[in-house]
């Protein structure tokens, strides 16, 4: 068989596979959320799969399972290249050798340097790889937040905060429940249901004490409390938060981190196995992520209020003048009732170190 582009079918496969990665996003780390797919000699889809939590077979053994003897002179199509090491499951390269698979495309180079090389064991087997197929398309959604984890050695960040449309979080005299509406909220649940851990510091526990869990996702009624919970992290250098608080409720783990520094708690977490944290902390905890430049996504839940005073959703981020603001590329915008869910990234190029501290 000729080496040739990707037929429509495998085009609609890559889409497939993201989707089923998708799924399982936020329960695999720190293995990555992949998803795969096989189609058959005639570009029939005969086999679906995505990644088992850590230890547990990987997409491409899933989807090879389902396709059986349908899989021989197939394709695998797959988000991440099968990897080609023996860690606690065996390579997947083999596994698609051992199937007869004829052809593989797959959109995202492992950066892993531990489990790279697997594009090269299938070409030296005889099969034919077609890489970085729909590539951007699959780095927009989980694979992301991995690769950058891998990439830069901490967890991908997501600041989530919601706020006025004047960007206050509470009223003057404190008072902040609720800013946003229900169907945002609820939002909340469903983004804290495809991370790996929510981090907030002691001041937010002690003003709002918190649950942190996730409840209402997946077809589960409001109310209703997911059998898989994200691991809680507080920044709480002084210990200031009390055992009765509810994030040291029974619902979930709770880590407690004796750090202010963003860059030691992300150490911690990526050490863990973390590799993407929705940071849910108060104004004075995001202003430090910003200003050292740790927020690598951003998801505002705007309402249509004004408050005119009160609690900003962001302080101190070490920023002086405006050619030091942080530009964001706004990535989605969607309504939720009257509120506005907006999704950004900062722009690199305007992450310019911020002005020196005078102490």
């Amino acid at each position: 068989m000729t080496l040739t582009q990707p037929t429509d079918a495998e085009i609609t496969a890559i889409g497939l596979a993201a989707d089923l990665a998708t799924r399982v996003a936020g329960r695999t780390s720190p293995n990555p959320p992949v998803g795969a797919v096989v189609l058959d000699s005639e570009g029939r889809i005969v086999g679906e799969g995505a990644t088992q939590p850590a230890g547990q077979a990987h997409a491409e053994v899933m989807a090879l399972q389902k396709a059986g003897s349908r899989a021989v002179g197939g394709t695998l199509v797959v988000t991440l290249e099968p990897c080609n090491h023996l860690g606690r499951t065996g390579p997947c390269t083999e596994a698609v050798i051992g199937a007869g698979i004829a052809r593989v495309l797959y959109a995202v180079d492992d950066p892993n340097p531990v489990a790279a090389g697997g594009a090269q064991r299938l070409r030296e087997a005889g099969l034919q790889v077609l890489a970085g197929v729909e590539e951007a398309q699959v780095l927009r959604g989980a694979l992301g937040p991995w690769r950058h984890a891998v990439t830069q050695a901490r967890p991908f960040v997501t600041w989530k905060f919601a706020g006025t449309l004047d960007g206050r979080s509470a009223a003057e005299d404190g008072t902040s429940r609720w800013v946003s509406n229900p169907l945002s909220r609820a939002d909340v649940h469903a983004l804290r249901d495809v991370v790996d851990a929510v981090l907030v510091g002691s001041g937010t526990v002690l003003m709002d004490d918190p649950q942190l869990t996730v409840r209402g996702v997946r077809g589960m009624a409001a109310d209703e409390l997911a059998e898989r919970q994200p691991l809680r992290v507080v920044m709480d250098r002084r210990r200031r938060v009390p055992p009765e608080a509810r994030v040291f409720d029974e619902t979930a783990e709770t880590l407690v981190l004796d750090t202010a520094v963003p860059r030691f708690a992300l150490k911690a977490l990526f050490d863990r196995g973390v590799r993407h944290v929705l940071l849910e902390g108060g104004p004075t905890l995001a202003g430090a992520f910003l200003e050292a430049r740790l927020v690598d996504q951003v998801v505002a839940y705007i309402a249509p209020k004004l408050l005119g005073a009160g609690l900003a959703v962001l302080q101190d981020a070490g920023i002086k003048t405006i050619s030091q603001a942080v530009s964001l590329d706004i990535q989605d915008v969607q309504r939720l009732g009257d509120d506005l869910k907006i999704i950004a990234t900062p722009v690199a190029a305007n992450a310019v170190e911020p002005a020196p501290r005078k102490d």
